[in-house]
Parts: structure tokens; sequence; C-alpha cells
């Protein structure tokens, strides 16, 4: 029992000290911008040793990857396998209405900074360790296709790849417009058109 409650409290503390690191590189990047968010201002301003921080985190970029890829909960629930195309369709946009609720959460100022072309962590092809809304996605279709409710008419790489493409493309919009864009509408529009063209029941030729 005591172990048990010594990790939890470990765990506990592991998450309070990556919780001080985001919030220190939030308030740099929303007060300064991206090209001030070093590891060592992030340190000085959290009040963090650099080996704490690369306890937590390899770099700066997989520190804020860690906060848009990682946060948005799906619910299982969502996830499980709906009885046709129609519920697919509903289950994908429902994760990234999940992600839009979130990127307003972090705020229109903390996600501009973040969509910079210099931060590599929007960059799929070198991030492939985690499981953010992409993967579950992806994981979601092959399981529908192999289950014979859905085909689909692109190869999967295809199909990650433009919903990669749409989903940035409506952050973008919504950075540059300064919230001022119909997020939530834009993206499942969008995100809808297209699956409409991609996915249909198994049955039909």
């Amino acid at each position: 029992m005591g172990e048990k409650s010594e990790i939890s409290r470990q765990q506990q503390k592991s998450r309070e000290t990556r919780e001080k690191i985001f919030q220190a590189a939030k308030r740099i990047l929303q007060k300064k911008g991206y090209e001030e968010l070093s590891i060592k201002n992030i340190c000085e301003e959290a009040g963090v040793s650099n080996g704490s921080f690369y306890h937590h985190f390899k770099t700066k970029d997989d520190l804020l990857s860690y906060y848009i890829e990682d946060q948005p909960k799906i619910d299982p629930d969502l996830l499980e396998l709906p009885e046709n195309v129609a519920g697919v369709k509903t289950g994908i946009i429902q994760v990234y209405m999940n992600y839009v609720k979130y990127c307003r959460e972090l705020g229109v100022e903390f996600m501009a900074e973040y969509y910079d072309t210099k931060n590599q962590a929007l960059n799929a092809d070198i991030r492939t360790e985690r499981p953010y809304p992409i993967v579950t996605v992806q994981t979601y279709v092959e399981k529908a296709i192999q289950a014979g409710i859905v085909s689909l008419n692109v190869k999967i790489e295809e199909f990650t790849t433009d919903i990669r493409m749409i989903v940035i493309g409506n952050v973008f919009e919504w950075c540059i417009k300064h919230g001022e864009a119909d997020f939530e509408g834009n993206m499942s529009r969008s995100l809808g058109k297209y699956l409409d063209a991609v996915l249909s029941a198994a049955g039909d030729a």
C-alpha cells in the first residue's frame, strides 16, 4: 500500500511540474512569441532546472506537442464501431470537434504562436511517437473497414494526410482571423465533405 501511494505521489508531483513548465511556456508565447521560447527562458519563468525540463520533455516543441496532441480526451464510447458509414463519419468529426474545443481552451494567441513553420512538432514525418488525433482516426477507420462497415476509395496514408491538411488549414484560418472564423462550422463542413467523397458503405460498388 505504502509503495503504491508513493508512486502516485511521484506521478502527481511529475504532473504538477509538467503543468508548471507548460504554463511558463504559454506565458512566454503569449507575451513575447515563439522566437523567445527558449528552454533557458522557460526554465527561468517556471523556476525549474534545465535537468528537470529534460526529465519531462525532449525539446520545447515536444513540450508544446504534448499539450496540443495528448490532451483532448476521446470518449472511448465514441470510438466503438457504429453500425453504418454515417456513424463512422460522425465519430471522426467528433474527434476533431474535441480538438477544436481544446484549441479554444488554449486560446488563439497560443495556437497562432504554435502554428509557426519553424515548429517541427507540426511535421508528421518527424513526429511519430504519440497517439495524437489522426492516429486515433486512422485506427478507427481501419477497424471499420475490417468490420465491413465502410470502404475507403483512397489509400489509408493518403486519407490521413488529407485529414491532417484539412485540420491544419482550419486551425490556421482561425488563427489568422484572430478567432473570428466559424471554427466549429468550418471544421465540420470541410471534414464532412471530404469524408463523403472518400468513405462509402462497404457493399456499395
